[in-house]
């Protein structure tokens, strides 16, 4: 079943890798929103930047949120690294790691949807590589090559390969990434997180049977992607 990525998770969490940004944002927020109302003269301009001031940062805050769901993986079944929209599901010749062909599934997040990804199933990270590049926009074909991005591979029990990108957009700031060689993973447990406007590619074997296509709205952990055979 898939479902909306609006602001409906009841118990969240603050990304742990963010709490400082996110603590220094509020704070200068709360400075200027003090500056504002005690010592401009001209009150429809103290009010109305007061609030949009503390519209970024609830917006910030939010951003950098972790929702705790409860995740159907594990085994064969593959769940959604990404809250997002699936914008493609096709067959792609996985040139990185698995070097064969393979089913590629997109999603793109936009800046409303949780940014932290979790791990798409149970096994063994054997691959991880980051690449430093261009901010294209997510959803463009190029970013998947030339934008900033990491590479994950993990290995499961019986040997299948699922690969998987974490793709910064125009507007990202950076990529963090848990994966290390040898890691073992745990679907739907976190495994990083994109710093605005991003996308997840993910490479699964030819046989695997897909559970979403192009246009499905599709939420971390709680959306299966597929079931492997």
């Amino acid at each position: 079943m898939l479902y909306s990525t609006c602001f409906d998770d009841s118990d969240m969490k603050i990304d742990k890798d963010s709490i400082f940004e996110v603590s220094v944002a509020i704070i200068f927020s709360i400075i200027l929103i003090t500056i504002l109302l005690t010592h401009i003269v001209y009150p429809w301009f103290s009010w109305t930047a007061s609030a949009i001031l503390f519209l970024l940062a609830v917006a910030n805050l939010l951003f950098h949120r972790v929702p705790d769901r409860k995740c159907p993986g594990g085994g064969k079944t593959v769940t959604s690294v990404a809250d997002g929209q699936i914008v493609e599901v096709d067959r792609k010749f996985e040139k990185e790691w698995i070097k064969e062909d393979c089913i590629k599934i997109s999603t793109y997040m936009d800046f409303f949807d949780v940014h932290a990804n979790f791990w798409p199933v149970d096994g063994t990270v054997e691959y991880y590589k980051y690449y430093k590049g261009r901010k294209r926009f997510a959803f463009s074909p190029k970013a998947s090559e030339d934008n900033e991005h990491s590479c994950t591979g993990i290995v499961l029990p019986d040997g299948q390969k699922v690969f998987f990108k974490q793709l910064a957009g125009s507007f990202a700031r950076r990529i963090v990434s848990y994966s290390k060689p040898g890691l073992q993973t745990r679907a739907g447990e976190q495994c990083g997180i994109i710093k605005f406007g991003s996308r997840v590619d993910m490479y699964l074997p030819l046989d695997a049977s897909v559970k979403v296509k192009k246009g499905d709205i599709v939420r971390a952990c709680e959306s299966v992607i597929a079931r492997l055979r």
